[in-house]
């Protein structure tokens, strides 16, 4: 009679011993591959052509080199960070993630939970199958909103109105989008949206019952096909493949005027996000921008292009205490974050991290990525010889000429 309420209890208590013993992000990956279809795994795990860049944004971390101070009191350690008149308790955030719903159901009301939890930001995609309203109303925190736009100003400004309206508090306008990335396994694993299942796909997922159930199932009856809830085309937020042409046209036709719009539009923080040049950054803080992501999209749009922390330097010489500088794109690991720290940056995103986490125990298991990551951060703090993120500096690298 009670079978299947042990069942239940059982199943529940195999999940979150799986998630604790990840001791690493790492981990926290190979766990969410066993248990996601070839065609989320894939959307969430690689980047554009021949991965170069994906490469790269983790190789350049390997050749920074730390340089420890020894005898120095490190007790009563902190790594809280100001942010735009905030205080954050890890100097780290959730970046924008877009189709997050393909890893556990409402995945961004779940990532943003996680962050409220650990008083850190997460930013909301455009590209969520979770309408901003609903994230706002279900997930309290620090949350801001990222944007991808085209030239047709009436549209965006609609978007814009919505977020402001939920209560964001920042705007982050993706910029290095000016056309779709060649992502050649989403061709080869019949990928788009809104989710179509072809016969490889369903065989797939009837292969992993757990996501099958859990998270399309769930969202089908739910809300209907996954698809973009934050994209505005005059159908209520909900587009269907039509319209997604409509929503990609004309992005190659932005320039540094529509920011400025933006700014006089857009009443909080105002952020470009995939800033690789100083020459960018500079224009950034001329055209009324608050602070910047250097970011190349995790090595999933122009594969070739240079890592954040390769540029990371001349960019803080540029315009480092004019704006805020954040950095996404290839932190695995709490060393990652201190080395961008060290370098200038004032805030590291994290984005597959994170999806990870999700995908394995939902919010607690975003909430255990980010712990791991403050953890390594912490102890990395203490072996460095650092009470606080403010005394990291260059002289705690040695990077390689």
């Amino acid at each position: 009679m009670f079978l299947p309420e042990i069942r239940a209890h059982l199943a529940k208590a195999i999940q979150i011993v799986n998630f604790r013993l990840a001791y690493n992000i790492d981990d926290l990956r190979l766990m969410a591959k066993k248990r996601l279809p070839r065609v989320a795994y894939d959307y969430l795990e690689w980047g554009a052509e021949d991965d170069v860049t994906l490469r790269e944004n983790r190789a350049v971390f390997e050749r920074i080199r730390l340089k420890p101070r020894n005898l120095v009191d490190v007790s009563g350690r902190s790594q809280k960070v100001d942010l735009f008149g905030k205080t954050f308790d890890a100097p780290f955030g959730i970046a924008p993630t877009g189709a997050a719903g393909l890893y556990c159901f409402e995945a961004d009301i779940e990532l943003a939970r996680a962050a409220q939890a650990a008083n850190v930001p997460f930013v909301l995609s455009t590209a969520s199958f979770t309408a901003m309203e609903r994230v706002a109303q279900a997930a309290g925190g620090t949350k801001w909103f990222q944007l991808y736009m085209s030239k047709d100003r009436e549209p965006a400004e609609r978007l814009v109105v919505r977020a402001r309206d939920a209560g964001f508090e920042a705007l982050v306008v993706t910029t290095d989008v000016p056309v779709g990335a060649n992502r050649e396994y989403n061709r080869r694993n019949g990928f788009e949206i809104p989710f179509h299942l072809n016969l490889a796909n369903m065989i797939d997922g009837a292969l992993h019952p757990r996501w099958l159930v859990d998270v399309f199932l769930r969202t089908l009856a739910d809300s209907g096909v996954p698809r973009f809830q934050n994209v505005d085309t005059n159908t209520g937020g909900r587009i269907v493949s039509k319209d997604l042409a409509q929503f990609r046209a004309r992005r190659d036709a932005l320039d540094w005027s529509d920011l400025r719009w933006l700014r006089e539009i857009w009443p909080h923080k105002l952020l470009v996000k995939g800033i690789l040049t100083a020459q960018d950054a500079v224009l950034a803080a001329e055209n009324g921008a608050d602070g910047i992501f250097v970011s190349n999209h995790g090595g999933r749009q122009l594969d070739g292009a240079i890592s954040p922390m390769t540029v990371l330097p001349e960019i803080v010489d540029a315009v480092g205490g004019r704006i805020a500088i954040l950095l996404d794109s290839g932190i695995r690991r709490g060393t990652d974050i201190v080395k961008a720290l060290a370098l200038g940056a004032d805030m590291v995103f994290v984005g597959r991290a994170t999806l990870y986490g999700a995908a394995v125990a939902k919010q607690a298991g975003a909430e255990h990525a980010l712990t791991l990551l403050k953890n390594e951060v912490d102890r990395v703090l203490a072996l460095l010889g650092c009470r606080s993120v403010a005394d990291l500096g260059p002289q705690h690298l040695q990077i390689p000429g």
